[in-house]
């Protein structure tokens, strides 16, 4: 199927590694021109270089840090600077620490609000100024929020805000033919799943190889997703190939969410 990413411009947030560079591989795989972010710079550099090796794509890498305004603000006139406009915006973000709600404190609560909520809000906010008719913003959030995990409650509340975020601008935005959609990754072969399996040993007493059966034996499908699996799915929602799709939450989890 022919996507349409040819010469259209995204910016993708925290690619370095993990979902963000899923996503932005199968961008750059299409055509697209990828502008992309993580806050180590040597690390976004080199995913940078990783596709301008294999596709020859056209890139911009940018060091941000998602908390900092001023730092989202630099990374979207980089790329409005290079390539003049933006088609599509991938909201991404690291994960908030695990704890029960009783050990977090109201620090906890504030810098998870300004890494996965405000930080969501400011790059929607500074890219849609720039951003072409028949446009496209996705975001990714957590399975948690249709079936909340034990220890996530930071991040259960603050994606379950993006989530509302979300259908609210598909209301809005549709006047301008900009779409929004919320993606969810199921349990996918990255550095964040490793981390909550290693936390899930510690806390049981068993190895993180026990705690990583224990996840697939709950997955119908029988394994983790891998990187490019979830990124092909996040760059077709970003994609003029899923032009009636906007308000929609998409899930990439093998089956392993039961809710309907």
């Amino acid at each position: 199927m022919e996507l349409g990413l040819k010469d259209r411009v995204y910016l993708v947030a925290a690619s370095s590694k993990g979902l963000g560079f899923g996503t932005a591989r199968a961008l750059a795989a299409d055509g697209a021109k990828v502008s992309m972010c993580s806050r180590n710079s040597d690390d976004i550099e080199n995913a940078a270089a990783r596709l301008n090796d294999e596709f020859g794509a056209q890139t911009i890498a940018t060091a941000c840090d998602v908390t900092q305004s001023e730092d989202i603000q630099k990374w979207v006139d980089v790329t409005v600077e290079r390539w003049g406009r933006v088609d599509g915006l991938l909201v991404n973000a690291g994960g908030p620490p695990a704890a029960y709600f009783k050990e977090l404190t109201d620090e906890q609560w504030h810098d998870a609000f300004e890494l996965t909520l405000l930080s969501a809000i400011r790059m929607i906010r500074m890219a849609i100024p720039h951003m072409s008719e028949g446009g496209a913003i996705v975001t990714i959030t957590s399975s948690s929020i249709k079936e909340p995990i034990e220890r996530l409650g930071l991040s259960t509340v603050m994606r379950a805000g993006i989530a509302g975020l979300v259908k609210t601008l598909a209301d809005e935005l549709a006047g301008d033919n900009i779409r929004v959609n919320n993606l969810i990754p199921g349990r996918i072969d990255t550095d964040r799943v490793a981390t909550l399996d290693r936390g899930v040993a510690k806390r049981l007493n068993i190895t993180p190889q026990e705690a990583r059966q224990r996840s697939l034996s709950k997955i119908p499908a029988g394994r983790l997703g891998t990187i490019d699996e979830f990124g092909r799915v996040g760059a077709f929602l970003l994609s003029p190939a899923a032009a009636y799709i906007t308000g929609a939450t998409v899930r990439v989890d093998g089956g392993q969410m039961r809710s309907i």
